[in-house]
């Protein structure tokens, strides 16, 4: 129960923003101090003993990523909401890895800022303190496995890669998502900023080998095991050590290689094909699928308790479909990457080209995207793609007799759908034409700044991603 001794700490450099968290939570009933800096928020922690603190990243003198990992190292149960105007991967993770409580991005729903805070506080009654310093991490991902967006989806996506990459080796993981979503991506995360980035990571697609040369990939196998073994081999299991086993499209094993993979996830150890020695099993699992493995459990094709053994941890990525905000920052990564490979120089997309991209439906998600833009670079002749770039892209749905998604029978349903594809669209292109300029934009629609602005945040769009 709230009480005028329940006191919260707000940091952020900005003073109307300061202002309105203030007015925010005064009404909530909480006692609140402020900070301008990382510095001061220290002092201010330790002179008031605060029940929470909310702070942004970005801060002059000392950013709010650097504080939180000092306020974790002093008062570790102390929770920390933090709170960033431009999120990417990289600070989501951090955040979750040097304790954040939550990590939030602008423009913020105070709704939901306000039961974070509840959350937070209500987690203290029950909070024990760990023993120890905490861990922090150093590893980076490279650029080539760099997972890109920036949608209230992607962002969890983050926040549990940090979570994840926090836990010891024996915490299983398991990615869900349809093809080209990135699974692999979010293994390489997971293993990048873990603290055995400097293990070896083990990818091996269970669909490329026949299940008996996919055991003596897995197991490995002695001189003499079967026909045709010549010589001793390692398997992944070993060749992993206490890195990362990253097991592909896992839901086509036989039941005998899922029993076989059960008792190595139970008991740590395995043996070579041939061999009666047994290893043990130090590496993390992560495995992944673009099947329904409940549904697959159901026909019994999948074992029950290997399900159970490896959704640990589950991450679901969304299809691009889901995430259509995302397709300009994608397409314009892309663009940059493949100028590179490529040497090139083209510059941007045309307005009409860009329209074809937000509005296609990307059934191969986002690696058909980045195989689209390859393209449109590779055949560009100027600094400008045009939708000729694109070839035939808008005729699935002329094949269907219509160009708007029917996703329901039921008319209001369908209308809002396709209604919100509109405006998504429309404010997507109003601000590539603008370079991002929120105040032209809304003069070219013929719209108040507040309403164009209400509709950006309706659906989630910034105008960053459009500056240039």
């Amino acid at each position: 129960m709230k009480s005028e001794r329940t006191k919260l700490v707000i940091v952020d450099d900005d003073e109307k923003i300061l202002f309105a968290f203030e007015q925010v939570f005064r009404k909530e009933g909480y006692e609140t101090v402020t900070a301008r800096d990382g510095e001061e928020a220290l002092r201010t922690i330790a002179s008031v003993r605060p029940a929470a603190v909310i702070m942004d990243i970005t801060m002059p003198r000392l950013d709010g990523l650097e504080t939180l990992r000092r306020i974790k190292s002093q008062s570790p149960a102390l929770p920390v909401v933090l709170i960033t105007g431009f999120g990417t991967m990289q600070t989501a993770i951090k955040a979750m890895q040097f304790g954040a409580f939550e990590y939030m991005t602008k423009p913020l729903d105070v709704t939901a800022l306000r039961e974070v805070v509840r959350r937070a506080l209500a987690s203290m009654k029950t909070h024990v303190v760990p023993e120890g310093e905490p861990v922090s991490f150093q590893a980076q991902i490279m650029s080539r496995y760099d997972i890109v967006g920036r949608t209230p989806r992607m962002h969890e996506v983050y926040k549990l890669i940090g979570s994840v990459s926090t836990t010891p080796n024996h915490t299983s993981v398991l990615v869900l998502g349809e093809s080209g979503t990135g699974k692999e991506l979010v293994a390489r995360a997971i293993h990048a900023n873990g603290p055995n980035a400097e293990e070896p990571f083990v990818a091996i697609n269970c669909t490329a080998l026949p299940e008996t040369l996919l055991e003596s990939e897995l197991f490995g196998h002695e001189k003499g095991a079967f026909t045709g073994a010549a010589e001793r081999k390692l398997g992944k299991f070993e060749v992993a050590s206490r890195g990362t086993i990253f097991l592909d499209e896992i839901g086509i094993l036989s039941l005998t290689l899922q029993q076989k993979l059960l008792r190595v996830l139970q008991e740590r150890e395995f043996e070579r094909l041939g061999a009666n020695e047994t290893h043990r099993v130090e590496a993390r699992f992560i495995a992944a699928t673009n099947q329904d493995l409940a549904a697959e459990v159901k026909r019994k094709t999948f074992r029950e308790d290997l399900f159970f053994r490896l959704n640990v941890v589950a991450i679901q990525l969304p299809p691009l479909r889901d995430r259509k905000e995302d397709i300009h920052l994608l397409a314009s990564y892309f663009l940059q990457k493949y100028n590179e490979q490529l040497k090139k120089n083209v510059r941007g997309f045309s307005r009409e080209a860009l329209a074809i991209l937000n509005g296609y439906d990307y059934p191969g998600n986002v690696r058909e995207l980045e195989n689209l833009v390859e393209r449109s670079v590779m055949l560009s002749k100027g600094e400008i793609v045009l939708p000729d770039a694109f070839g035939d892209l808008t005729a699935p749905a002329a094949a269907n007799g219509s160009t708007l998604p029917v996703i329901s029978r039921v008319f209001s349903k369908s209308r809002d759908h396709v209604l919100s594809l509109f405006e998504r669209q429309f404010l997507s292109e109003q601000l590539e034409a603008c370079r991002g300029n929120v105040t032209e934009a809304a003069s070219a629609s013929r719209m108040t700044r507040q309403n164009f602005q209400r509709l950006m945040k309706k659906h989630r769009i910034t105008s960053r991603p459009y500056r240039r």
